[in-house]
């Protein structure tokens, strides 16, 4: 059959949607239509060997045996000729025990008769209509007065093996889903991945084994763990049929929506597959296939999709099982899980050898994500965790930037992921990214946020880029210019665009790799003993701070020694002012607020700070003397205590040292401890005053470096010839926190991993000239003049 041949079978059979019209939503014609379709190709199917089940059936029922032996028992009856040679006789993994077909339906009692029909299917099958809710359509077929009218349709389309192929039925069965998938717009992108890109992904995964493809009796897995309609598991079979028709190849699936399982389990009895081996449930907390490990693997999750429902689950298995299960390398934030579905896919690739020690071939995969797996989360995250996992192990072949707009439901940027446990020797350690975002062409029609499609010549493009491991210099296209609105004045000389280009780079894999060093510099501190300060130790630190002093200027003046703080009597008016001017304060703070042991508190620490503010003004020869010397500053206050007797606990100290100090970039730093040691100034020890010591670190002025890495030299040569050659000339102070690890190697400094996709393809654009700028404001600056003139005259 050729492709004009099955489109024109497909158009045909979506033809019922004639009948349909008026009584259904156009979104519904394929609920309809597909299970009708697979209805008739299995009664078609199975025509050749009805009298042998429909009298083994008889046998067996009077056996009275369980009704998985009763199956297998009436399977043994079930086949099919694939051509009109009897010598090519076909087993079937299904079978239908009723005498009735959709030609003998007959007008009255339709409804039970079909009814009736679908349950004599063997469980596989049969399940499969449950999925489709189709007694629930068969109902408002017959409500509508139609179901006589649709049934005799399909009863007199020859849908038989002999006409029509496994592959061939497969092809109408796929152009069917696409014509269900085009009219529900607003939920298509859940269940169908756009056949553009469909091929694409699937040619960059297989094109590495098209000689191997090519063999006899070649035996090959595919996998998609989101799977929805079916369409990579059948564009994969799709693939190796055109390469090799003896090629065996078994689908392997799971899907979470029990519509797009049934149609996806539907396409693959069709096309002559083993459905036990598509399951339903959801892939990351209830993996169906536990044990399975596949040779190509081809995914499209979905984007940004939150996993909190199965967070408990997936936890226990990062922590219990580590890379003994799925998720070993890391987690990623809970509000996206596109990575959950890649690292999923990781632990199913195929070893490259046996537990025997033979040699297999390995897996791949294909994976389409939107751009945040490439860059979200910092070194020591869980997504720079996994980066580095697959980096490091050396598992990403290439990643592909596609256009924005090719999905049903979605505009943003998407990529393609392409990995392999099996890379040849010239991609061993290296990374192919290919910028293929201008590759497309605009549909006449769009399809949901689909306003892009991509062309044979375009998938051809970055294929053979891929396939040749090529680097690409950016290339102007020959594509057209986005076409602009033709509504309100249109500049004389508008921005230039920029050209359209394609290009292909290869790195090295540590190159997307990085260490984030923390890098500190010394707390400066100036301390001055003055009025206001000292006052400001009425009222307790932030956040008790603004309100105390509210209260205060409110009720406080007023307080007698015996009575100060006490604010029982006015409780209802407090709380009342807190609400209205505070309130973010949480109840246990409203209540520290009104227990005069917190007034009685600052005030005492009040008090004792007056007699230190007239003990080290006396020494020092006069009051609201500025210290820039905060460690001088420090052990006066140490002679202050001793001589006025006077006692801190270490939350009177903090407070009284806050009060009393500010920072100052030009006071002396603050040493934090003498050390016994060689000073090392790039890790934070310093001579001092003769001393060596540790300086106190300023939170403030914290920073993080992130210094590439380079695996020709040393961690320590690396992060030193960096810090001396990019840091200390703009703060001489500086100094690396070697308390700041990587986990894993125990080095200095955090390890991560990102793919700035975007940086590395960014083409500058000049600005334009100034003159050219004038001139535009020029011809505004005379339009409105001109306009003015109008409304005057």
């Amino acid at each position: 059959m050729s492709s004009n041949n099955f489109s024109q079978t497909a158009a045909f059979i979506w033809s019922v949607a004639d009948l349909l019209r008026g009584d259904f939503k156009q979104s519904q014609y394929g609920r309809v239509i597909l299970p009708f379709t697979l209805l008739r190709r299995l009664e078609c199917v199975l025509q050749e060997s009805k009298d042998n089940v429909v009298a083994q059936a008889e046998k067996v029922k009077a056996m009275n045996l369980p009704e998985e032996a009763q199956e297998k028992m009436i399977l043994r009856a079930a086949f099919t000729f694939e051509t009109n040679t009897p010598k090519e006789k076909k087993g079937l993994s299904f079978f239908n025990t009723s005498p009735m077909n959709l030609g003998k339906m007959g007008q009255s009692d339709i409804k039970d008769n079909l009814e009736n029909y679908i349950q004599c299917f063997s469980t596989d099958a049969r399940e499969i209509f449950e999925h489709f809710k189709f007694d629930e359509f068969v109902g408002l077929l017959d409500d509508a007065n139609l179901l006589f009218k649709v049934v005799k349709k399909f009863a007199t389309t020859d849908l038989s093996p002999s006409k029509v192929s496994n592959h061939e039925m497969g092809l109408v069965f796929e152009e069917l889903i696409r014509r269900f998938a085009e009219s529900s717009n607003e939920t298509a992108g859940e269940h169908f991945t756009p056949r553009d890109i469909v091929r694409l992904t699937t040619s960059l995964v297989f094109m590495e084994d098209d000689e191997a493809l090519t063999q006899d009796g070649i035996i090959r897995t595919i996998y998609d763990p989101t799977a929805g309609t079916g369409g990579f598991l059948s564009s994969g079979m799709e693939y190796v049929h055109e390469l090799n028709p003896k090629a065996v190849m078994r689908a392997f699936g799971q899907e979470l929506n029990p519509e797009s399982y049934a149609i996806c389990k539907a396409d693959m009895l069709i096309k002559g597959q083993d459905v036990s081996r598509i399951k339903l449930g959801n892939t990351l907390s209830n993996d169906q296939l536990p044990a399975d490990q596949f040779d190509y693997m081809l995914s499209n999750p979905p984007f940004g999709v939150d996993w909190k429902k199965i967070e408990g689950e997936i936890k226990d298995e990062h922590t219990l099982k580590g890379f003994d299960g799925r998720f070993g390398a890391g987690l990623p934030r809970v509000s996206d899980g596109s990575l959950l579905f890649l690292m999923h896919l990781i632990s199913k690739m195929r070893d490259t050898h046996n537990v025997d020690g033979s040699v297999n071939d390995g897996g791949r995969i294909g994976i389409i994500l939107n751009g945040s797996p490439l860059f979200t989360g910092g070194a020591g995250s869980g997504e720079s965790e996994i980066r580095r996992y697959i980096l490091e192990a050396d598992l990403l072949e290439g990643i592909i930037a596609l256009p924005t707009d090719m999905f049903y439901n979605t505009g943003i940027a998407t990529y393609v992921w392409v990995l392999s446990n099996k890379k040849t020797s010239e991609r061993k350690g290296k990374v192919q990214l290919i910028d293929g975002s201008n590759l497309c062409g605009k549909m006449r029609k769009s399809l949901g946020s689909k306003r892009n499609l991509m062309s044979e010549d375009d998938i051809k493009l970055i294929t053979c880029t891929f396939g040749h491991f090529e680097v690409v210099d950016a290339r102007e296209l020959d594509k057209p210019a986005e076409q602009k609105s033709n509504r309100g004045r249109q500049s004389s000389t508008s921005k230039t665009e920029a050209p359209k280009t394609f290009a292909s780079k290869i790195f090295n894999s540590t190159d997307f790799g990085y260490r984030r060093l923390t890098i500190e510099r010394p707390l400066r501190l100036s301390a001055q003993i003055t009025d206001a300060a000292i006052e400001s130790l009425r009222f307790a630190p932030k956040p008790l701070n603004a309100p105390m002093e509210r209260l205060y200027n409110e009720f406080g003046t007023t307080w007698e020694q015996d009575s100060y703080g006490y604010l029982a009597e006015v409780e209802t008016e407090v709380r009342a002012l807190i609400k209205a001017e505070f309130s973010e304060l949480k109840e246990k703070q409203i209540k520290d607020l009104l227990d005069s042991k917190l007034w009685l508190f600052q005030r005492s620490l009040m008090d004792k700070a007056q007699q230190l503010q007239t003990a080290v003004s006396s020494n020092a020869g006069g009051r609201d003397v500025v210290s820039n010397n905060f460690n001088q500053f420090d052990i006066t206050m140490k002679g202050a205590f001793k001589a006025t007797s006077i006692k801190f606990d270490a939350k009177e100290k903090k407070q009284f040292f806050d009060a009393v100090s500010f920072k100052n970039p030009e006071a002396e730093p603050v040493v934090k401890k003498v050390l016994k040691e060689t000073a090392q100034p790039l890790y934070g020890s310093f001579n001092y005053n003769g001393k060596v010591v540790e300086f106190q670190q300023d939170g403030d002025l914290r920073d993080n470096e992130n210094v590439p890495l380079d695996s020709n030299i040393t961690t320590t040569e690396l992060i030193e010839s960096y810090v001396k050659r990019e840091v200390l000339p703009h703060v001489s102070d500086a100094w690396i926190n070697a308390d700041k690890r990587d986990e894993k190697d125990g080095e200095i400094g955090i390890v991560g991993y990102e793919i700035p996709f975007n940086r590395h393809f960014y083409v500058y654009q000049p600005p334009r000239a100034l003159e050219a700028i004038d001139e535009d404001l020029a011809l505004v600056s005379d339009e409105i003049m001109s306009l003015l003139q109008e409304v005057r005259s």
